[in-house]
């Protein structure tokens, strides 16, 4: 989905997060993750996603059924699904597709965050968001971008640090922006 210039700027919604998991990945490279806090309002550009992409991905958390851990992936669309890895840092990923199907997007950087944990750790995030929907109300939300985002302007390459799954790790499921990949 498109996003038009009349759409700019408005928070993106369950249509939006329902359709197939990599056409989101895509579609979210350009939009605002927005932070409200008591201090005020941050907004970043989202510059870098990972795609996770239901029970045959072998990366994914949902590979081996649901846990306490993973519900929310198998929940509706547009819900924040927050979890601890290596009891250290917060990854921070938006459930896509239809509930019952796990799939979600990793938010792994932003114009101002490169990498997931720094992103969560600048913007405050932790298990508090896990479950939640992705709406004003709830202070964490995803708005469409201040501009289209040319194809020529993304890069797809293999996800980090799933060494483990075998061929699902060679495919090409994290989309960056070129003018924001700082590591080449």
């Amino acid at each position: 989905m498109l996003v038009s210039k009349r759409d700019m700027g408005k928070l993106l919604k369950d249509d939006f997060f329902g359709r197939p998991t990599l056409a989101v990945a895509r579609g979210l490279l350009g939009a605002s993750l927005v932070r409200r806090t008591r201090s005020g309002t941050e907004r970043h550009v989202i510059t870098e996603v990972e795609a996770y992409d239901g029970f045959r991905d072998k990366a994914s958390h949902a590979h081996r059924g649901r846990t306490e851990r993973n519900a929310p992936m198998f929940g509706p669309a547009g819900h924040w699904y927050v979890y601890l890895v290596y009891g250290l840092h917060w990854m921070l990923n938006i459930v896509t597709g239809p509930a019952g199907y796990p799939a979600a997007v990793l938010i792994r950087g932003t114009d101002r965050a490169i990498g997931p944990a720094r992103l969560t750790r600048t913007l405050r995030i932790t298990r508090q968001f896990d479950g939640r929907k992705a709406n004003r109300h709830n202070g964490l939300w995803i708005e469409a971008g201040s501009q289209p985002v040319r194809p020529a302007a993304v890069r797809r390459a293999p996800r980090i640090g799933v060494d483990y799954a075998g061929d699902w790790a060679k495919k090409e499921y994290r989309f960056l922006l070129k003018d924001y990949d700082l590591r080449g």
